[in-house]
């Protein structure tokens, strides 16, 4: 992957990143806001080191280990990847707590429209935002959206040192053996 110099990286703050979507994915993976590395590239989960692109593949849902510059790859998994938020920013700790309201109501609106039969939430901190439920744990949630189920793993940042490449690949692996029972 090409580098990045300090003023391109600030030139992508507050970009949009599209979503890889499709109506009646198996799994819609969202992340709590596009990075600034993932805005210079318009690959999601792009910053070297960020552990979602492995913890897919150990865990199952991909046969190979996909690079983001393949992202498109996952819509033949019947994967699919957004955002609460859909803003760039260096850090999700520069979100406002409106924002991950706002990016709640939106990514439910989004989930009823397309229909997939999973919603994993990449991050604890941003559903209890998102999605007011400050008692939320890693795992599947009681919560639906219309017939979306609804499960929360762990943010797969490099940053979220509690989670191993090993303990993350198996969270996810969780999410993988459950949507195959549906």
């Amino acid at each position: 992957m090409r580098r990045f110099t300090q003023e391109e990286l600030q030139a992508a703050r507050d970009r949009l990143v599209p979503d890889v979507a499709a109506d009646g994915l198996r799994v819609l993976f969202c992340g709590i806001n596009p990075g600034l590395m993932t805005a210079a590239t318009g690959h999601h989960f792009a910053r070297p080191g960020n552990r979602f692109w492995p913890a897919l593949h150990r865990s199952g849902f991909t046969p190979e280990l996909l690079p983001p510059s393949q992202q498109e790859k996952l819509l033949s998994y019947g994967l699919g990847i957004t955002n609460v938020v859909a803003r760039a920013t260096a850090r999700a700790d520069e979100l406002s707590a409106e924002e991950y309201r706002e990016g709640g109501r939106l990514l439910a609106a989004k989930v009823a429209r397309l229909r997939p039969r999973w919603l994993a939430v990449l991050g604890v901190t941003a559903y209890r935002a998102a999605f007011d439920d400050r008692k939320a744990r890693v795992g599947p949630q009681a919560r639906t959206i219309g017939g979306t189920r609804v499960w929360v793993l762990p943010n797969p940042s490099g940053l979220n040192a509690h989670w191993t490449p090993a303990t993350l690949a198996e969270e996810f692996g969780r999410l993988r053996e459950a949507t195959a029972d549906r």
